[in-house]
């Protein structure tokens, strides 16, 4: 017989750990990450062999945080966006073109 798992010790925050994002428990994995993989079309078993080390209730759980907690995580992917948009824009126009 095997043991049910609580699904609320799936994912974890921890401040120093991915910056303090929500993650997969005993994993790097944000529930950010995941969610990007989902929304770019991926599939919670494309997901699941592209790692290997995470298991589908895991990748479940992420998905049900991430849905449960849509407008902030979204509104997170956006900032983050953003920032590297602005970083990028600053690093182009820094370097000049050899000739």
């Amino acid at each position: 017989m095997t043991t049910a798992v609580d699904i609320g010790t799936l994912i974890v925050s921890t401040p120093g750990t991915c910056g303090g994002r929500p993650r997969i428990a005993g994993t790097r994995m944000s529930v950010q990450s995941i969610a990007i993989d989902y929304k770019a079309g991926m599939t919670p078993e494309k997901i699941a062999e592209e790692f290997p080390h995470l298991t589908l209730s895991q990748i479940y759980a992420a998905l049900a945080y991430y849905y449960a907690n849509q407008n902030q995580i979204d509104a997170d992917i956006a900032a983050e966006n953003a920032e590297w948009e602005r970083l990028e824009a600053e690093y182009t126009t820094k370097i000049k073109p050899l000739q």
